[in-house]
């Protein structure tokens, strides 16, 4: 990477954004800081209220003085709403459970802001992601996983577009956790102590009640995989999930089921026995691919949501718009909306959306209305 470039550091109001700005400065580049602004005019109570907030804004405001760079706040509002927060709806209304944050990191953060840093003259993009950038011999970078294995971001970047790669720097890809905090302490960083923020930042309180708002709540059967009996009624498909056993609103709750499949065109949620939630393999569209896919080998590791370990797999089929693959044992609660994240080794290869795996469905038993006979009518 050369040095004598500019390079705009996306801050968050984050430590690891605020080193990210200070090491880079202090290493030589000529440094710009900039937040996105997402929030809008009429900001609700608690959205946006610790991750790219009116006072996180603020925040890198201050970093960026201490450090001694310029800041910008830069408007993505409308982009946020469209590429972000509609869509986010729209996969929870087909049945779907979506990951907004790598709709934010592909089509915001490593498009729409490579874009403008460009315009501005930068020849990078700087981000606090936990993420190994590797320059290689022959000119090509590649992505890896942090060095904090708690901390790995690589999940979140699988959209990103080749040709910008060589465009993206990661300062503390390389670092723990601790490291990062004991270096904004030393730089004297006003955000050393500030704690993380784990939840969507545009959704307020509970994701049951805000997907209750958007999106109109039909009561429905819950019918069992195996039998096509009615054993319960759901409250909207929206609400529920594959893999998940709690709160099923079962006639007979003394019975463990899981969600296995979601039909919201009948508005029917499909359970059945823990066996009946794993999947032998697994097909993506909208794929990505962060070297060329003849280049994919056969025998890699995918990983199907944040925080569970990547797992082998066969690939069966890679084409430009997605791929099949078949894991080496059955995994478990693989839902339609998540990502697909492909890795070798250490390294990200690429990924794409989970498709819809629908099994095969029995015929819905519908419990018949009890008819009173003739005298009990007369007498009611």
């Amino acid at each position: 990477m050369d040095k004598n470039k500019r390079v705009l550091v996306a801050m968050s109001g984050g430590v690891d954004s605020s080193v990210s700005a200070a090491l880079l400065k202090e290493q030589g580049f000529t440094v710009i800081g900039a937040m996105m602004r997402f929030w809008p005019d009429e900001k609700r109570t608690e959205t946006f209220d610790t991750c790219c907030s009116p006072d996180a804004a603020f925040e890198a405001r201050r970093v960026a003085d201490q450090v001694g760079v310029p800041f910008y706040l830069l408007d993505y509002r409308e982009e946020f709403e469209r590429s972000i927060r509609q869509p986010f709806l729209s996969e929870y209304a087909a049945g779907r459970t979506p990951n907004p944050c790598v709709n934010c990191n592909t089509k915001v953060k490593f498009d729409a802001l490579v874009k403008k840093a460009r315009m501005l003259g930068c020849e990078y993009v700087a981000t606090g992601h936990y993420v190994k950038r590797v320059d290689r011999e022959d000119g090509t970078v590649e992505f890896h996983r942090g060095l904090d294995p708690r901390k790995d971001q690589t999940y979140f970047l699988w959209g990103t577009a080749r040709a910008i790669m060589k465009h993206l720097i990661f300062p503390v890809g390389e670092m723990e956790k601790p490291q990062v905090r004991e270096l904004a302490s030393a730089y004297g960083l006003i955000t050393a102590k500030k704690p993380e923020s784990q939840n969507i930042c545009f959704v307020p309180g509970a994701l049951k009640d805000y997907l209750a708002e958007y999106i109109p709540q039909v009561h429905g059967p819950m019918v069992d995989i195996r039998s096509g009996e009615v054993v319960g009624e759901h409250l909207g498909t929206q609400f529920y999930t594959l893999g998940q056993k709690k709160g099923l609103g079962l006639f007979d709750s003394s019975k463990v089921k899981y969600v296995i499949h979601l039909e919201p065109e009948r508005q029917i949620v499909w359970v059945g026995e823990y066996e009946d939630c794993h999947w032998s393999g697994l097909e993506v569209n909208g794929a990505n691919y962060l070297l060329e896919p003849k280049d994919l080998p056969q025998v890699l590791e995918v990983q199907v949501r944040y925080g569970s370990p990547a797992v082998p797999a066969r690939v069966l089929e890679a084409t430009e718009e997605g791929f099949r693959l078949e894991f080496e044992s059955p995994q478990f609660a693989v839902a339609p909306g998540q990502s697909a994240v492909l890795y070798s080794g250490s390294r990200l290869l690429g990924g794409g959306v989970v498709v819809n795996h629908a099994p095969t469905l029995p015929e819905v038993k519908y419990p018949k209305k009890k008819r009173l006979p003739r005298a009990e009518m007369a007498s009611v």
